[in-house]
């Protein structure tokens, strides 16, 4: 970033530059200030007239501008430790733990961090994690051996389960590592947990395959490939599931629509489609007002059919599994079901503020594109809501 200054003698602009050992072109030491954990390079001022250097680092890895005019620092070989971005690798070297803090823009009103920014924050470590492998080539995650062969990553399904959300300015760990699913398949899984007292907000599960880039049609794993990945598979879930209870397909009669979407170009990823994050602001969007300021989500599982691009027009459709509670009036089947367990937890010990935190509201969604003859599914969801309730969980 260059910041221009204005002074009665001369003009000058800042340039901050990152902190690198016998730098060649520096030619001098600089020493590094800790700031709030991390390292930052003073400030160094030049005037206009003196030269501005182009190279930085990261992870030792000097960032070159080539021919092509793109800029390179991926690392090519395993790197332990990110300063960076606060990572290292755990679980024997095929882990990933990432430390974070949660900052004003990823918190919603009530000051807890949005599905959102955890969605946004589960993609980056995994990123992450491939980048500090030293697999990562200059595709979206994907692999030297997957880049060869025109191959990039998809996700096929992915469950989140979130029990407390992180407040602003909370700081947390984020594990993730990888497993197989199936022959041609990939799984990933999530931990977030705070770091003060380890207790966990949130647990997730992905599986992964693989499509052709040029296709855009499903792939098996080349052996090349699978040779580079495999060693990072570890037997090891996040959430355990026996079998997947499958999500029906709503029709036009579902309660709640939002139609005629339109993606924006912001809202494309480096694989030049819509970002799976984009995917639940929409399913979120059909959900009643009336819900969404009484309760949070605690779960969400999703299921994806196709991939959506930048000139589709998407239709999001919303069902309650149950019966709602919406402007003050309850339906005597929730009252009933309520009550029933609510006598049942409290014969357990539970109490009733148990109760209410594991009472929940299910929903079913679908988007698809909207066409003249039929329409195309994206994905599948269900997402499941509880009561929010103002109570301290933990102590730190």
């Amino acid at each position: 970033m260059v910041a221009t200054l204005s002074c009665p003698a001369s003009t000058y602009f800042v340039r901050s530059c990152y902190m690198r050992e016998n730098h060649d072109q520096l030619k001098q030491q600089v020493t590094g200030i800790r700031t709030n954990g991390s390292f930052r390079s003073p400030v160094k001022v030049e005037t206009l007239s003196q030269t501005v250097s182009t190279s930085t680092t990261t992870l030792g890895q000097a960032v070159t501008i080539g021919e092509n005019g793109l800029r390179q620092n991926i690392p090519t070989k395993k790197q332990l430790v990110d300063p960076h971005r606060q990572g290292l690798i755990i679980e024997g070297g095929v882990g990933y733990r990432q430390t974070v803090v949660i900052r004003s823009y990823e918190v919603g009103a009530d000051k807890t961090a949005t599905l959102e920014s955890i969605l946004n924050l589960l993609q980056e470590t995994a990123l992450n994690h491939v980048w500090m492998s030293g697999l990562l080539s200059d595709g979206f995650g994907a692999t030297h051996g997957m880049v060869r062969n025109d191959l990039i990553w998809v996700v096929s399904r992915m469950q989140v389960l979130i029990d407390y959300y992180p407040i602003w300015g909370e700081v947390v760990e984020i594990d993730t590592w990888v497993g197989a699913s199936g022959k041609n398949g990939m799984r990933r899984d999530w931990l977030i947990r705070s770091k003060a007292t380890g207790h966990i907000f949130g647990r997730a599960t992905s599986t992964w395959v693989m499509m052709n880039r040029k296709t855009r049609r499903l792939s098996k794993m080349p052996e090349e490939v699978r040779a580079e990945v495999a060693p990072w598979f570890i037997e090891k879930q996040a959430i355990k599931e026996d079998t997947h209870e499958k999500i029906v397909k709503l029709d036009k009669e579902a309660k709640y629509m939002n139609s005629d979407l339109k993606p924006k170009r912001s809202d494309l990823d480096m694989n030049q489609h819509v970002n799976n994050v984009k995917y639940v602001r929409w399913m979120l969007e059909t959900i009643p007002d009336q819900i969404l300021e009484g309760h949070q989500l605690s779960g969400i599982t999703l299921e994806y059919r196709r991939e959506c691009g930048s000139l589709d027009i998407v239709q999001s459709l919303c069902e309650p599994e149950d019966d709602e509670i919406l402007d003050g009036v309850v339906e005597p089947d929730y009252c009933t079901n309520l009550l029933n367990g609510l006598s049942a937890d409290i014969l357990n010990g539970g109490g009733v503020l148990t109760c209410l935190e594991q009472s929940s509201l299910r929903y079913t969604h679908l988007l698809q594109i909207k066409g003249e003859k039929q329409n195309d599914e994206i994905v599948r969801g269900r997402t499941a809501w509880k009561r929010k309730i103002v109570t301290i969980p933990f102590s730190t």
